[in-house]
């Protein structure tokens, strides 16, 4: 089986991320999916026992988790946000674990400011019953384990350069504001 990407080309025209830069990102996206399809084939043909197979594995999560974590990422974005439902699960659930839609959203601002590349995000965590904002600096390291991701920010330097230079601050905000809180808000399952 390969992957395919996903057309997220409806995002073109997003306020504040210009064409060019969602262009660059789908490319990188692209870019991720012919890797993770490239190592599938290779390691295929590959004897289980060599340095090679075992380099390439590691190698491995780093594309599928870029691959999948961009699906995530233009996933979670559209051109006619709406607030999240007070009414929502999700909502109730942010409110028990941080008091108010602010301070979560503080909170994941915050995250998303931590210095150096990644990803800022929310996941939850079902044995803890609990919403956690957390920083990932790479795709294959740091990832929380058996949490469920539900929503996450690109903040490596692609993400933003082109449109924002070094304001990862105003990035973030124009991310926040174009939050698709419906598509978002199926990924939260108790």
């Amino acid at each position: 089986m390969m992957y395919e990407a996903k057309n997220f080309e409806h995002l073109l025209g997003l306020a504040g991320f210009s064409d060019i830069a969602l262009n660059t990102h789908f490319t990188l996206y692209q870019g991720y999916i012919n890797n993770t399809n490239k190592l599938l084939d290779k390691l295929s043909s590959l004897p289980t026992d060599s340095p090679e197979f075992a380099e390439l594995k590691r190698r491995f999560g780093w594309e599928f988790n870029g691959m999948r974590l961009h699906e995530y990422y233009f996933g979670s974005l559209t051109k006619t946000p709406t607030p999240l439902d007070p009414a929502s699960p999700l909502h109730q659930q942010i409110i028990k674990d941080f008091g108010t839609y602010a301070a979560w959203e503080a909170d994941f601002k915050a995250t998303a400011m931590t210095r150096g590349i990644g990803w800022a995000i929310l996941y939850f965590d079902q044995q803890g019953n609990r919403l956690i904002n957390t920083f990932v600096n790479e795709h294959d390291l740091g990832h929380l384990a058996s949490c469920q991701l539900i929503l996450n920010l690109d903040v490596f330097e692609h993400a933003f350069m082109l449109d924002y230079g070094t304001n990862r601050a105003d990035y973030i905000t124009a991310w926040v504001s174009a939050i698709d809180w419906l598509a978002v808000g199926e990924r939260f399952t108790v």
